[in-house]
Protein backbone atom coordinates (compact mmCIF):
# COMPACT_ATOMS: atom_id res chain seq x y z
CA UNK A 1 0.00 0.00 0.00
CA UNK A 2 0.82 3.46 -0.81
CA UNK A 3 -0.09 5.21 2.00
CA UNK A 4 0.59 8.91 0.75
CA UNK A 5 -0.91 7.89 -2.89
CA UNK A 6 -3.73 5.49 -2.72
CA UNK A 7 -4.98 5.35 -5.94
CA UNK A 8 -1.65 5.55 -7.25
CA UNK A 9 -0.99 2.12 -5.27
CA UNK A 10 -4.42 0.89 -6.64
CA UNK A 11 -3.07 1.75 -10.44
CA UNK A 12 0.25 -0.50 -9.66
CA UNK A 13 -1.50 -2.90 -8.50
CA UNK A 14 -4.09 -3.26 -11.30
CA UNK A 15 -0.71 -2.84 -13.37
CA UNK A 16 0.90 -6.41 -11.81
CA UNK A 17 -2.88 -8.29 -12.03
CA UNK A 18 -3.39 -7.44 -15.67
CA UNK A 19 0.37 -8.62 -16.46
CA UNK A 20 -0.79 -12.08 -15.32
CA UNK A 21 -3.82 -12.45 -17.05
CA UNK A 22 -3.77 -15.00 -20.16
CA UNK A 23 -5.72 -12.28 -21.98
CA UNK A 24 -3.77 -9.15 -20.82
CA UNK A 25 -5.02 -6.02 -22.01
CA UNK A 26 -1.51 -4.20 -21.52
CA UNK A 27 0.11 -3.74 -24.72
CA UNK A 28 3.86 -4.50 -25.12
CA UNK A 29 4.71 -1.00 -25.35
CA UNK A 30 2.95 -0.36 -22.15
CA UNK A 31 4.85 -3.60 -20.73
CA UNK A 32 8.28 -1.97 -22.09
CA UNK A 33 7.71 1.74 -20.43
CA UNK A 34 7.22 0.38 -16.83
CA UNK A 35 10.33 -2.11 -17.70
CA UNK A 36 12.18 0.98 -18.72
CA UNK A 37 11.66 2.89 -15.11
CA UNK A 38 12.76 -0.33 -13.08
CA UNK A 39 9.03 -1.46 -12.49
CA UNK A 40 8.72 -4.23 -9.96
CA UNK A 41 6.61 -7.01 -11.06
CA UNK A 42 7.14 -9.46 -8.28
CA UNK A 43 6.73 -7.91 -4.68
CA UNK A 44 8.83 -9.48 -1.87
CA UNK A 45 7.75 -9.25 1.46
CA UNK A 46 10.19 -6.84 3.55
CA UNK A 47 8.17 -8.55 6.91
CA UNK A 48 9.32 -11.42 8.12
CA UNK A 49 6.23 -14.08 9.12
CA UNK A 50 7.52 -13.86 12.43
CA UNK A 51 6.92 -10.70 12.90
CA UNK A 52 3.27 -11.09 11.10
CA UNK A 53 3.08 -13.67 13.47
CA UNK A 54 4.02 -11.67 16.75
CA UNK A 55 1.83 -8.86 15.67
CA UNK A 56 -0.93 -11.48 15.43
CA UNK A 57 0.14 -12.53 19.07
CA UNK A 58 -0.30 -8.65 20.11
CA UNK A 59 -3.83 -8.39 18.38
CA UNK A 60 -5.51 -11.10 19.60
CA UNK A 61 -4.10 -10.35 23.49
CA UNK A 62 -5.55 -7.22 23.11
CA UNK A 63 -9.00 -7.82 21.14
CA UNK A 64 -9.71 -11.56 21.73
CA UNK A 65 -9.56 -12.81 19.21
CA UNK A 66 -7.74 -13.17 15.37
CA UNK A 67 -10.88 -12.44 13.23
CA UNK A 68 -9.34 -9.26 11.63
CA UNK A 69 -10.47 -7.06 9.33
CA UNK A 70 -8.91 -6.70 5.84
CA UNK A 71 -8.92 -2.59 6.66
CA UNK A 72 -7.91 -2.86 10.59
CA UNK A 73 -6.89 0.72 10.41
CA UNK A 74 -4.02 0.54 13.13
CA UNK A 75 -1.99 -2.11 11.00
CA UNK A 76 -3.13 -2.25 7.28
CA UNK A 77 -0.66 -4.79 6.49
CA UNK A 78 -1.96 -7.28 9.03
CA UNK A 79 -5.64 -8.09 7.64
CA UNK A 80 -4.78 -9.54 4.24
CA UNK A 81 -1.94 -11.36 5.46
CA UNK A 82 -4.42 -13.10 7.91
CA UNK A 83 -6.88 -13.23 5.58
Amino acid sequence: RYVKNPSLGNWVNAQRINRKKVACCMTMEEIQLLNDIGFEWIIRSIVSWDHRYEELVNYVKEFGHARISRYFATNLSLGPWVN
